[in-house]
């Protein structure tokens, strides 16, 4: 049996913090791990308990949800944060996913789609909204780095692809008929020579200069 997927939940109200445990915790394959009420004390305790996916909320008061992602990518962290949200507007969500994000919810989810959104970002995925990946799009324009794709491989072309379909590490292995480890040696490495910080930008990036299907 597949090890559970490690979640810890970030959100001020204590409410909100308990019915996702309560939800969650019937999941045979995710285990809540712990709670924080603020994204400082979110940030101190991934270090300490190293999830594999955070539930972060945006607004919080000490540190909201987006300086709290720009701090765990300061400090390495590799857990995967998923926005759950109450705010629809694009300039609360677009922030959180520059910062990191690997997707995001909102709060009034059904339960069954959070359980399928953390087992998602978990195998690697992006969870993006067309409306908001357009919203990213446009406020990077400026910043299009196309001729830096012209020292991109062949084949880090078509994982560079693949990313952009939602593709996760393992997928991507399988249609290259690759092992992970020389996926994931690719993707480091289209990140370094594209200067971008993660998947996400890596597949908006491939969206906008076409290295889609």
């Amino acid at each position: 049996m597949a090890e559970a997927i490690k979640v810890l939940v970030v959100d001020d109200h204590q409410v909100v913090r308990r019915g996702l445990r309560t939800f969650l915790e019937v999941q045979d394959d995710i285990e809540v791990v712990g709670e924080a009420a603020d994204g400082a004390e979110g940030v101190a305790r991934a270090q300490e308990l190293r999830p594999d996916v955070v539930l972060m909320d945006v607004k919080m008061p000490v540190m909201d949800g987006v300086e709290a992602l720009r701090r765990l990518r300061e400090l390495g962290n590799g857990a995967r944060v998923l926005i759950v949200t109450s705010f629809t507007e694009q300039r609360t969500v677009v922030p959180a996913l520059r910062a990191g994000a690997a997707g995001y919810v909102y709060k009034d989810v059904d339960p069954d789609a959070l359980a399928g959104a953390i087992r998602s970002v978990h195998a690697g995925h992006i969870l993006l909204q067309p409306e908001v990946a357009g919203a990213l799009l446009s406020q990077e324009e400026a910043q299009s780095g196309q001729g830096r794709g012209g020292s991109l491989t062949e084949r880090e072309r078509e994982v560079l692809g693949l990313i952009a379909d939602g593709r996760s590490n393992r997928e991507i292995a399988r249609a290259l008929v690759l092992s992970e480890k020389t996926v994931k040696t690719h993707v480091s490495n289209i990140l370094m020579k594209l200067d971008l910080a993660d998947r996400t930008q890596a597949a908006l990036w491939a969206v906008r200069h076409g290295v889609t299907d």
